[in-house]
């Protein structure tokens, strides 16, 4: 599912509200979550799972294509753990 699929099935769900509106929702809990990872803080969203930055400290790596050294910088990179209730639904068996 993407963006726009999401506005649209909670437009659908909820037509009390304008689909600008649910748009605008939207991206401001999306950019909440952001801002908190940029600050380097952890998101938790009860149920569905948690958004964290882990560190990756600077490395040599290979150039699969060369063998040649690389020098790869360390970086931040976002992490999401999925929550037990979207785990167990995951893993539910169908019958």
């Amino acid at each position: 599912m993407i963006k726009s699929e999401l506005i649209q099935r909670i437009a659908a769900a909820n037509p009390h509200l304008y689909h600008r509106d649910v748009e605008r929702i939207v991206n401001v809990i999306l950019a909440e979550i952001v801002e908190a990872l940029a600050r380097g803080d952890r998101v938790e969203l009860r149920g569905f799972g948690a958004f964290t930055v882990k560190h990756r400290a600077p490395r040599v790596g290979r150039n699969p294509r060369t063998g040649a050294s690389v020098s790869v910088a360390e970086k931040f990179v976002p992490f999401f753990k999925t929550g037990k209730e979207l785990r167990e639904k995951l893993n539910e068996r169908k019958h």
